[in-house]
């Protein structure tokens, strides 16, 4: 083994002649000798120590108990003992994964089976004698916006933007769109780099040809960005977030307000509508009748799911009036199809979900209940001409009913078992919506009400790879305080539980989010090497409703927690995997899961995988859309919701000398949603605690954000990554 000191020393440089220095010229000039000494160090130095991470000590004190983090210094984006820093690491952990000698199989396996995927379509809209979609295509890089004659006929397919023509490498994505009322002509937010920074540019749909009008800061990862049409297919209300000068710096990401733009004229004349009297971490979605006269606002209060709904008529000097309250508890409103009445999905003394409806004209005191309250949580509804359909989840697998506008004559659409629905719209008086499942690609199906039939429509996916050996089982965890939690275990028939099976255990657990069954062909590589793949249903998400979601939220966020180590514990106690075979994965949200499950369950498992994830929750409110998630995750400003956090906080509960498991950290420098500083200090204070011997990796991209319009070969590549790190930690052989 070749240490870090002794390539110093090589030098003619020690660690104890740095001590000597002032902090900032120390920190600099260790980290800038290993950047020369890295290049001399090759990785059979995997087992070399990670680039040192100086502590810095500063401290905080709330409420009277004094928090030190030594690591502060590593939340200054852009400076250069930052970028050193990053250089330093992302040469680590690149040497170190570049040396496990599958990884390049694996890259170029994922790479051949995206280029037999037949292309997808996501985000489908209808409007008169067209459908817009989205459409994935392996191997370009980012999504193609398309419209088809019918969701049956594919080659009426046209291509109406290709970002990938705007920038080959895949830096262009599309945020959103929003079609005219006639088709015509279609709002495009276009955003770089997966920042979700979005500007509003408009096309017509026949020939793909560009209009002049430019709308910067519609779209910000914080609140988010919306847009929506006047009947005459001549101007748009839009989201529009504060320009320099407006607000202080620290508020330009925030005060989120709705705009009228009139097409041809100068953005520099557009006029206000509405949102100055919102909370400063409004997130505002626009929607209008089907006619286009009716405007829908609804005003989220941040991330924790509180709602208002503001409603008005498009026409030039109409006013708007707030129909519901945050504490209404209407979580989704819905025009009906000739735009007469309003369908309300509420959760007021009726936490799985209610459906009223009253007069567009009419106010919440005139609503009436027309689906009652039943033992499954409704998710969403469609209304159609003549029907009114409705998503239900059952604990995470969906189903649809169909009801009369009246809310009667209910019946039960035949759905596959396990299914996952999403998408529905209403087309031509039909339903159209995606259908999958864990082992099956997704299909969008079309239901005819009258007729009572449904059909596979022409936008289905085909798999590049056969999972018929693969069986998905449905089992119940117990989590701590007794509460039952679903464990979704897909495995391959036949498989004998004696706790030898590979295991990775996924889940999220926050904002009401739901795991509903999907497909995914990446994970043929993970069964053939013996693998067996697990997603939990944890509280925090909406499976089981509002109460299920309340239940992980805020001071009760340590439920969600327990409620994986107790998914963890069910596989290890029912065969399925032991310690030693078990890795656990997890995003966002999901990520601040694995930092939580890493520090209190050190033991549990093998490896830890967490993506763009939280990990100091006592400053996460200090960035952007860190303050979106205090109504979700709670404040360091209120007692209470401070010590829940503090007890919890990942990084103010790593201690020195546990032997944790191996974990890789995967962030990106452009996330708007998450600070990437979390994973760099996260990463800091693991490398030195941590006394198992496994490596703390960190994998900081240029390229991304938090994800969203990331380019396909990044995609690859980090999964490329992320299953080398798993099939080494695992001692995972095979193809």
């Amino acid at each position: 083994m070749v240490s870090r000191t002794l390539s110093l020393a090589r030098l003619g440089v020690t660690f104890p002649m740095l001590l000597g220095l002032p902090a900032i010229a120390r920190r600099r000039l260790a980290l800038q000798l290993f950047l020369v000494t890295s290049l001399t160090v090759t990785m059979t130095i995997a087992t070399a120590a990670p680039p040192p991470s100086e502590k810095n000590p500063v401290t905080d004190e709330y409420h009277g108990v004094k928090v030190v983090d030594d690591y502060r210094w590593l939340e200054e984006t852009g400076s250069p003992a930052v970028k050193a820093w990053t250089t330093a690491q992302n040469q680590y952990s690149r040497a170190w994964l570049d040396a496990r000698p599958d990884r390049a199989g694996i890259e170029a396996r994922l790479t051949a089976l995206y280029a037999k995927d037949t292309p997808s379509h996501s985000g489908i809209v209808s409007r008169p004698g067209r459908l817009f979609a989205l459409k994935f295509q392996p191997p370009k890089q980012q999504r193609l916006l398309v419209t088809l004659a019918s969701a049956d006929d594919l080659t009426s397919e046209k291509v109406v933007l290709d970002p990938n023509e705007l920038e080959p490498k895949g830096q262009v994505a599309m945020d959103w769109y929003v079609p005219s009322p006639d088709g015509k002509l279609i709002a495009v937010c276009l955003s770089e780099h997966g920042s979700e920074e979005g500007t509003l540019h408009f096309y017509r749909t026949e020939t793909g040809e560009l209009l002049p009008d430019r709308i910067p800061r519609v779209q910000y990862p914080t609140g988010g960005g919306s847009a929506a049409w006047t009947p005459d297919n001549k101007a748009v209300f839009y989201t529009r977030y504060p320009h320099k000068g407006e607000k202080p710096e620290a508020d330009l990401n925030f005060y989120q307000q709705i705009y009228f733009h009139q097409l041809g004229t100068s953005v520099a004349d557009d006029t206000y509508s509405a949102g100055r009297d919102f909370p400063r971490i409004a997130e505002i979605h626009l929607e209008t009748s089907d006619d286009a006269r009716w405007l829908l606002a609804t005003v989220a209060n941040g991330d924790g799911g509180e709602y208002a709904h503001y409603v008005r008529e498009t026409k030039k000097g109409a006013a708007w009036r707030q129909i519901t309250r945050h504490e209404d508890l209407v979580k989704t409103i819905t025009f009906s199809h000739d735009g007469a009445a309003l369908y309300l999905r509420s959760v007021k003394d009726a936490p799985r979900g209610k459906i009223l409806r009253f007069p567009i004209t009419g106010s919440l005191r005139e609503a009436v209940v027309i689906v009652p309250e039943s033992e499954v949580v409704i998710e969403g509804l469609t209304p159609t001409a003549k029907s009114l359909f409705v998503a239900d989840l059952i604990g995470g697998p969906s189903r649809i009913r169909q009801f009369g506008l009246d809310g009667k004559d209910e019946r039960i659409l035949q759905l596959p078992e396990a299914s996952g629905v999403g998408g529905m719209i209403a087309v031509d008086g039909h339903l159209l919506f995606r259908l999958a499942s864990f082992v099956a690609p997704a299909a969008w199906m079309r239901y005819d009400p009258v007729a009572g039939t449904m059909k596979k429509t022409a936008l289905f996916n085909t798999s590049p790879v056969d999972l018929s050996d693969i069986e998905a089982v449905r089992e119940f965890a117990i989590s701590k305080d007794g509460t039952k939690v679903p464990v979704n275990i897909l495995r391959r028939k036949g498989t004998k539980l004696d706790g030898s099976n590979p295991t990775l255990l996924y889940a999220y657990g926050g904002y009401g989010h739901s795991m509903r069954p999907g497909f995914n062909f990446e994970h043929r590589l993970w069964f053939d090497r013996g693998g067996i793949y697990v997603v939990a249903n944890l509280r925090g998400g909406g499976e089981y409703g509002e109460a299920w979601h309340l239940a992980g939220n805020l001071t009760h966020k340590q439920n969600v927690f327990d409620d994986f180590a107790a998914c963890a514990q069910h596989l290890i106690t029912r065969g399925y995997t032991r310690p030693d075979k078990l890795a656990v994965e997890g995003g966002s949200n999901g990520g601040l899961l694995m930092g939580a499950f890493l520090t209190q369950n050190p033991a549990l498992a093998r490896a830890v995988v967490a993506h763009v994830g939280i990990y100091d929750m006592l400053r996460v409110e200090l960035d952007p859309n860190g303050a979106f998630n205090v109504t979700e995750f709670g404040t360091v400003k209120d007692p209470a919701q401070f010590r829940a956090l503090r007890a919890y906080s990942p990084f103010h509960n790593v201690t020195d000398g546990t032997k944790y498991p191996a974990v890789f950290f995967l962030a990106g420098e452009t996330d708007g949603r998450v600070n990437p500083a979390n994973s760099r200090k996260m990463t800091a204070r693991l490398q030195a605690a941590t006394a198992s011997g496994r490596p703390v990796l960190v994998r900081l991209s240029s390229a991304s954000g938090h994800g969203m319009g990331t380019a396909l070969t990044e995609r690859i590549a980090q999964k490329a990554d992320v299953l080398a790190f798993l099939f080494d930690q695992l001692n995972m052989t095979g193809k």
